[in-house]
């Protein structure tokens, strides 16, 4: 049965369909897994996801995938995919985040992807953004890009109703980013730095007592904070993202895709609005999911799959036999 636009959002069938879709990428990637071989797991991935795709009913057009057509063959932006039947969507994907991880074989590599109703999803290019990330449970405005890094701490510490030594920053561990240590630091909280991965950081703000991360601070590529956005979108929490262009080729790219205003503050609902769907799925163990595991004829996988609409957070774990596998690449 083809799903269809339900009124005020999307079909829930859609749900166990986008989870089907990062198995299906994450399983392939891990094949890959601790080889060196970047470009050999992203492409596996890609390819499963974009065949995984072609299954689902929809009329789906990628916003943030690859690159554009002449970069990328597969999932690149504006490519359509789906069955063709069933709601005219937007979709994001990274079907591998973290392709250096994933070729170490360290920790967080993850297949993800993001399905919202049409025109929900910020079409962003292909650039970095700053990113500020908190979870839910706070007063709505408490953190802002424009803020001092110590003024975020410590409003968060008081809002949290702890010393600011209890607060912890996820910062991706960049020479750019030695201002923003030096300030958290200064102001007396911690630091996670992590090597990859920034989807996964900003997810973390959203269980601390698990994590232990509060706060997501920092530059990453833009398209990875559309997804994230929508991760939060679903869980909870509060976000901003502001584009950074390096060059004046990346503000005309910008102004092609139709950004008018670069220096725009992007909340939350802002990167993914309306009713949205994000999933995620291990490729390598981490703080937020467990990596594929082989064993003899099988694959065992977890996904983390949301639904803003509903705020339904589902953890699947599931086992393939190879026969079911070999079409996945």
């Amino acid at each position: 049965m083809a799903a269809e636009l339900t009124k005020g959002g999307l079909d829930r069938v859609l749900v166990l369909e986008v989870a089907r879709v990062t198995e299906a990428a994450a399983i392939a990637a891990a094949r890959l897994r601790g080889q060196g071989n970047n470009k050999g797991a992203d492409k596996a991935a890609v390819d499963a996801m974009r065949r995984q795709l072609g299954r689902v009913n929809i009329r789906g057009r990628v916003v943030i995938g690859e690159g554009e057509m002449d970069e990328a063959p597969m999932l690149y932006i504006g490519e359509e995919v789906g069955t063709g039947d069933g709601p005219r969507v937007d979709i994001a994907v990274d079907p591998l985040e973290g392709t250096t991880i994933c070729a170490k074989d360290m920790p967080n590599a993850l297949a993800v992807i993001a399905i919202s109703e049409e025109g929900g999803l910020l079409n962003a290019p292909d650039m970095y953004m700053d990113k500020i990330a908190i979870g839910p449970g706070y007063p709505e405005g408490i953190i802002d890009l424009d803020k001092p890094v110590a003024q975020v701490i410590a409003d968060l510490a008081k809002a949290k109703g702890v010393p600011q030594r209890e607060i912890t920053a996820c910062i991706l561990d960049r020479p750019r980013h030695q201002e923003i240590i030096d300030a958290v630091r200064k102001a007396g909280a911690g630091i996670r730095l992590i090597p990859d991965g920034d989807i996964a950081g900003v997810i973390w703000t959203t269980d601390p007592d698990q994590t232990g991360i509060d706060v997501y601070l920092g530059s990453g590529g833009a398209p990875e904070g559309v997804l994230a956005a929508a991760a939060l979108r679903c869980i909870g929490g509060q976000m901003q993202g502001r584009l950074k262009p390096s060059n004046d080729e990346e503000v005309k790219r910008a102004h092609s895709m139709g950004i008018k205003d670069i220096k725009r503050k992007y909340s939350m609902s802002d990167m993914a609005a309306d009713d949205v769907i994000f999933s995620a799925t291990g490729v390598t163990s981490g703080s937020l999911l467990e990596g594929v595991r082989f064993h003899g004829e099988f694959a065992s996988t977890e996904t983390v799959v949301m639904r803003s609409k509903t705020g339904t957070v589902r953890r699947i774990k599931t086992t393939f036999r190879d026969l079911e596998m070999k079409g996945w690449g």
